[in-house]
């Protein structure tokens, strides 16, 4: 398991890791998730060892990753910027990480290579954006790293080889136990790969749950009572009456008699709060990651509503 505890960071006095807390479990993929400058790639960082943290502790399987090169070794990471030395072909490039790294699959090198069509004796810096990100990971995964840190992982492949680089990834994972941590604004892809989630904003976590637990605790509804004066119930004067007490609600908008609303409550027991006031309209409406996103940062935020993904 990787457990971050209180990691904290600051650069010129500016606050980028507020006493953060993470658990990646074993064997999981895990998304990580959060407006730009909200300190993704800060954390990716940490963990790979390349930056030490002012407060806090960063833990592998209960081993302190700064200056720990045997752990390292263990250790897969591909970076938003990719970076290859000057004149160096992919060939190159292979023997490098294989006097770098204990475990070097050379079968599988050569298999990724084939099948994304990579010329092994051209220099790198010849290749496309798309091209780099593919060798990129043909040698990363030929290091069969326990553990797989990836930032902006997809960004420049085709459909084609997004599909293939999933593959190689969840096949490490179901054969290998790879645990792997991706970073990315592409929360179709992440709904679709990842079992667990990490939403960050400012430095800090706002929500980290397993995907399961969120589909099954969040829930997007529509509501109706028509004229809510015609709800058979015994109203204070001084007591404004609320047909949603006891529902945990994340966001709610109106639109006319109709309330549109994102719930962190169990199914059965917001079914029981609604239906005891007879309501002419109650559906369970489809909820994205996406909106899970939004809705855990606030809806009404223009800088999150203009956000790409």
């Amino acid at each position: 398991m990787i457990r971050i505890e209180g990691l904290t960071k600051k650069f010129d006095g500016s606050l980028a890791l507020d006493g953060l807390d993470m658990n990646v479990p074993d064997g999981s993929v895990y998304g990580l998730v959060g407006t730009n400058g909200a300190g993704k790639t800060t954390i990716i960082k940490h963990l790979a060892g390349v930056w030490r943290q002012d407060k806090g502790t960063i833990e592998y399987d209960g081993e302190n990753i700064w200056e720990n090169e045997k752990l390292k070794s263990r250790i897969g990471v591909i970076h938003d910027e990719l970076y290859f030395p000057s004149g160096y072909t992919l060939k190159d490039m292979s023997r490098m990480y294989m006097s770098a790294y204990p475990i070097w699959n050379d079968e599988r090198f050569h298999e990724m290579t084939r099948i994304m069509k990579l010329d092994e004796k051209k220099r790198v810096q010849s290749f496309s954006k798309g091209m780099k990100k593919q060798a990129m990971f043909s040698l990363v995964m030929s290091t069969m790293p326990d553990y797989l840190l990836l930032d902006e992982p997809l960004d420049g492949l085709d459909p084609i080889v997004r599909r293939l680089v999933w593959k190689f990834l969840i096949d490490d994972v179901a054969d290998r136990g790879m645990t792997v941590l991706v970073s990315s604004h592409n929360l179709k892809d992440m709904e679709e790969i990842c079992d667990h989630i990490g939403i960050i904003s400012n430095g800090r976590m706002v929500l980290e749950r397993d995907l399961d637990t969120i589909k099954t605790s969040l829930h997007k509804i529509q509501v109706s009572f028509g004229d809510i004066s015609s709800i058979g119930v015994s109203i204070k004067e001084d007591e404004k009456f609320d047909p949603y007490k006891g529902l945990n609600i994340l966001h709610k908008e109106t639109r006319g008699t109709v309330d549109l609303m994102i719930i962190d409550n169990d199914l059965e027991e917001a079914r029981a709060i609604i239906n005891k006031n007879d309501p002419v309209l109650f559906d369970i409406l489809p909820l994205s990651l996406e909106e899970v996103f939004i809705y855990e940062l606030g809806g009404e935020n223009d800088e999150i509503r203009k956000l790409v993904f």
